[in-house]
């Protein structure tokens, strides 16, 4: 029989959990992985539901409904928008983060800070806001303008992180080598920005999948847009349900290219020494041109729609700020944030748990049907609900505890990252030595393990906090008669062309979003070691 040797922990300790019994997590290996796999089991609701419907609707019906000349239409308007869109956001946001963390641009902590402020503004509120400055908008570009303005930091903020953690000495090995700035910045420094630029891609086109509010303010067809005229209108659910399993299929090609376009290459640094400080290439003659550029970019993503608000809060006078409906929606959002943050951030400890403790392809397997589904548009995940619903359990149908389940389920990899990597960092020798010193594996894991894990599950909750605050698709489909949510509100109020009855609401949110944006932005930081 082998002997197992001490381990020595942090600081010193020494361990001695392999001697007689092992460590055991807290409620036993079997527990967490039983709880794993009904959470990967709920999170594939919404893709059986798409699988069972296309089957159910038979062959022939479905070829009909999915080639006709409306579904060629909605395909040609989303790639179009992607393909348009995607590398527009690429270069504002790569280009955004190498001036800000790679440049002598002045001002760069605060050029840092307001290149990610247009994220705290949803989208749906400033296509609101651009269609007040120009009501003529409508159609592609109209949907590429408001979809890159709002969707740039997106990539920005990830390529920011890796520009600022970059070790400096791969770029004066090039210049060694006779390479200019330019040429190094695309033969070296470029490639590794590959994992950013393609997890921002992935982030940009699945967000223009799912978006509703501001494309049908401008009149722009989507297949999320055709899918709620279909559900609102006519309730016409077969025909629903083919433009559901097109969307889905969409979002299964962009997860695998996104997932073959990682690569298999090495983007961190190997050997010994301290990571040298980045020498910032000087503008020179370029200074005033950068300066202008990032301050219209600002302007227009993040300045114009906070302008257009005020003024329609403005033109609408005190009378619009009455209690008795924006505080309703008000309250009814931090609830209902709150607690599906609390519920998700929980939901998501069983599997980071067995993802850092215990990885292999089970848990991989079980992490990437997550994934799958959050890739998935709110309405489809909310069609899916309604049906599941109203078929299965009646009861549950429109009920608080069913519009929580679709938050979690659509927001759920936000806190399961953040956990994860809490949990990286968090040594499990301590773990080990706490039990040898005879606490309980419940004890141990309670006062070292999860204080350690806390701050990344807070990051996490409040980013999944920050994305139902601004949901809207799911909402209208499973919200309870009654419910009066921020974005809700506002979207009613601006249907309506009630432009200054929705601008209180369109204030809250960006309020409320603010401080959620700053914390995703400092997190982005400290990952990067600053």
């Amino acid at each position: 029989m082998a002997t197992d040797l001490a381990d020595p922990g942090p600081s010193g300790i020494t361990t001695t959990a392999g001697r007689g019994k092992r460590p055991r997590p807290p409620f036993g290996v079997s527990t967490v992985a039983v709880l794993a796999v009904l959470i990967a089991v709920f999170s594939l609701i919404p893709l059986g539901y798409v699988i069972y419907m296309t089957a159910a609707t038979g062959w022939d019906t479905a070829v009909a409904l999915i080639f006709r000349a409306r579904v060629g239409e909605l395909l040609l308007n989303t790639v179009l928008l992607i393909i348009i869109t995607v590398p527009l956001c690429l270069v504002l946001g790569v280009g955004g983060a190498w001036l800000v963390e790679r440049t002598t641009l002045r001002g760069h902590k605060w050029w840092a800070v307001l290149l990610a402020a247009p994220l705290a503004v949803p989208a749906f509120v400033n296509s609101y806001a651009w269609v007040s400055a120009v009501p003529s908008l409508q159609g592609l570009l109209s949907g590429v303008l408001i979809s890159t303005l709002s969707y740039f930091p997106l990539v920005y903020i990830p390529a920011a992180a890796t520009l600022s953690r970059l070790d400096p000495a791969i770029e004066q090995s090039a210049a060694s080598l006779g390479l200019g700035a330019w040429r190094a910045f695309f033969r070296v420094v470029l490639p590794q920005l590959r994992i950013a630029m393609t997890g921002g891609t992935l982030l940009v086109s699945l967000h223009l999948l799912a978006e509703y509010g501001a494309f049908a303010m401008i009149r722009f067809d989507t297949f999320t847009t055709a899918i709620m005229v279909q559900y609102r209108s006519t309730f016409n659910g077969t025909a629903g349900n083919m433009l559901a399993s097109v969307l889905v299929f969409f979002c299964l090609i962009l997860l695998v290219m996104e997932v073959r376009s990682r690569g298999t290459a090495r983007y961190a640094k190997v050997g010994s020494g301290a990571q040298a400080r980045a020498l910032r290439l000087p503008l020179h003659v370029y200074q005033i041109p950068a300066q202008l550029s990032l301050l219209a970019l600002t302007v227009l993503a993040f300045g114009l729609p906070l302008t257009f608000v005020l003024r329609w809060i403005v033109a609408g006078g005190p009378g619009i700020w009455t209690a008795d409906e924006f505080l309703p929606a008000l309250l009814q959002t931090l609830a209902y944030g709150l607690a599906a943050a609390v519920a998700t951030t929980v939901v998501a400890f069983p599997m980071a748990y067995l993802a850092v403790r215990h990885p292999g392809w089970f848990s991989k397997a079980l992490e990437l049907s997550n994934y799958v589904t959050s890739s998935m548009p709110g309405i489809v995940v909310g069609l899916a609900f309604v049906t599941v619903s109203i078929r299965l359990v009646p009861s549950v149908y429109q009920t608080a505890g069913l519009l929580i389940a679709a938050y979690v389920l659509l927001f759920l990899p936000r806190a399961l990252v953040n956990i994860r990597s809490g949990l990286s960092q968090a040594p499990k020798e301590l773990d080990e030595a706490a039990q040898a010193l005879g606490k309980p594996p419940l004890l141990s894991f309670l006062r070292v393990t999860l204080r350690l894990t806390a701050p990344a599950a807070a990051g996490g909750a409040a980013l999944v906090f920050l994305g139902i605050v601004n949901e809207l698709t799911a909402t209208l489909l499973l919200s309870p008669n009654g419910t009066r949510t921020l974005a809700t509100e506002f979207w009613s109020k601006s249907s309506e062309i009630d432009y200054a009855g929705a601008a209180p609401y369109a204030l809250l949110m960006i309020v409320i979003s603010a401080p959620m944006t700053y914390l995703l932005f400092q997190q982005s930081k400290k990952v990067a070691g600053q």
